[in-house]
């Protein structure tokens, strides 16, 4: 017969989402024994958008202990002892392979079984494969895939090895993006790949792209578009040798890296929970369907106050901020109160050579670009605004200081009306500062 072990809450899954999860678990007063974390992943929860960025900096790497969470929002870093000294259960190494709601019962793939009160599902993304696809040599080495902190020890360790070698990056989205650059600033010969006319093209319009693949071209990385990667050579080790090209092409690479999006962990509530837009749907608090289940994270579809639907949002920021909420939400029901519904304004941000961009709100209607968006300039510093029926509802920026940075994020959330479009170009990051009376120094 399997131990069985019997707690309070547990959350499923060690991420960004978990880790912030147990913070606010610290500050509600959990008591020792109550909570418990089940987590597949081997080290304590981390802030994982560390592994796209300093983590595979051969020349000054950031280590692990670094970037624990909860130290990339200016919090305090949980260390393993944190969890001890707090009474937490880290159960690592661990992955539930069956979650029975109805007789609240989770079973680990070890066969063992652990009893909730409450659920806090934070099982994450995990990273689509070009094997899902059928591509063939999909499995060959040295193509890598970036989601865990093992991948990215694969990763750095290749690129020790492949020194000034050729890496072929698939995929124009954020993790193309940022580890195009990490390559190439540790002297990789860095091709990127991508089928769609350019870079990040759910938040980019076709403006702001041109700028970052023209400043990309220009620190000497090649950028292939309008194709895909439809198999792979390798040699007689088994390691790739080449990327063949749907367009019948084909590129040189000692190391591949592969990032095409991600797909929500959800297969374990299956027929249990009511999903929606590929998630778990849920209501301002990330309740369930299930009484005493919560879902937090890349996998919860929660109602966007600010635009009036349901949707789901793969980034850190709501990660932590989801489960800040769920729990406060679950601490405030058990004392028979209750806090404010869910009210996220979607901000999505990115770092690399020496540029620093933040988006803030929603990228629908028309597009107004400006500033200066020469890739050449010292110090570029552009954005644009979106407008939809008279409001503006969305801007972006690069280059912007802290205090701009607030500025746009203050204007996306109270979608002020503009008379025209001219009058936003011609005003510019003006527009923001002015509203919102934050110095433009």
């Amino acid at each position: 017969m399997s131990e069985e072990k019997s707690f309070k809450y547990v959350i499923i899954g060690g991420g960004v989402a978990s880790g912030y999860a147990a913070k606010e678990f610290v500050n509600q007063g959990v008591n020792p024994g109550e909570l418990a974390i089940v987590s597949k992943e081997s080290v304590p929860p981390y802030e994982r958008p560390a592994l796209s960025k300093g983590y595979i900096n051969l020349k000054n790497k950031a280590t692990l202990p670094n970037f624990y969470a909860c130290g990339g929002s200016g919090g305090e870093r949980q260390f393993p002892q944190w969890y001890q000294e707090k009474g937490i259960e880290l159960i690592l190494d661990t992955e539930i392979v069956n979650a029975d709601l109805a007789s609240k019962t989770l079973v680990s793939n070890d066969g063992q079984i652990f009893k909730y009160q409450t659920l806090i599902v934070a099982t994450g993304s995990t990273v689509v494969r070009l094997s899902d696809f059928g591509v063939e040599g999909a499995d060959a080495k040295n193509i890598f895939y970036l989601r865990e902190i093992e991948d990215a020890d694969k990763l750095a360790y290749a690129m020790e090895v492949k020194e000034k070698g050729k890496a072929v990056v698939v995929g124009g989205g954020y993790i193309g993006l940022e580890l195009s650059a990490a390559l190439s600033v540790n002297n990789l010969d860095v091709t990127m790949v991508y089928p769609e006319p350019w870079c990040m093209p759910r938040l980019f319009t076709g403006e702001i792209a041109s700028f970052y693949e023209s400043y990309y071209a220009n620190k000497g990385i090649k950028i292939v578009k309008g194709t895909v990667a439809a198999g792979f050579n390798t040699n007689s080790n088994g390691e790739v040798t080449e990327v063949k090209l749907k367009d019948g092409r084909t590129l040189e690479a000692d190391i591949v890296i592969v990032g095409v999006g991600g797909k929500p962990l959800t297969s374990l509530f299956k027929d249990q929970v009511e999903e929606e837009k590929g998630g778990l749907k849920t209501d301002g608090f990330f309740k369930t369907s299930v009484a005493d289940v919560y879902a937090i994270g890349d996998v919860a579809t929660f109602p966007m106050k600010l635009y009036g639907e349901m949707r789901r949002v793969e980034h850190v920021d709501h990660a932590r901020k989801s489960a800040e909420q769920a729990v406060k939400a679950i601490k405030a029901a058990e004392e028979g109160k209750t806090v404010p519904e869910y009210n996220y304004l979607p901000y999505f941000y990115s770092r690399f050579f020496k540029l620093s961009w933040e988006f803030y709100g929603d990228n629908v209607g028309e597009s107004v670009l400006f500033g200066d968006n020469d890739p050449k300039s010292p110090k570029p510093k552009f954005g644009t605004y979106w407008v939809k029926d008279g409001k503006v509802v969305g801007v972006f920026l690069e280059g912007g200081t802290p205090e701009e940075n607030k500025a746009i994020a203050k204007v996306a959330r109270a979608q002020p009306s503009v008379e025209s479009l001219d009058v936003l170009s011609k005003e510019g990051l003006s527009f923001a500062t002015k509203l919102y009376n934050t110095s433009t120094v």
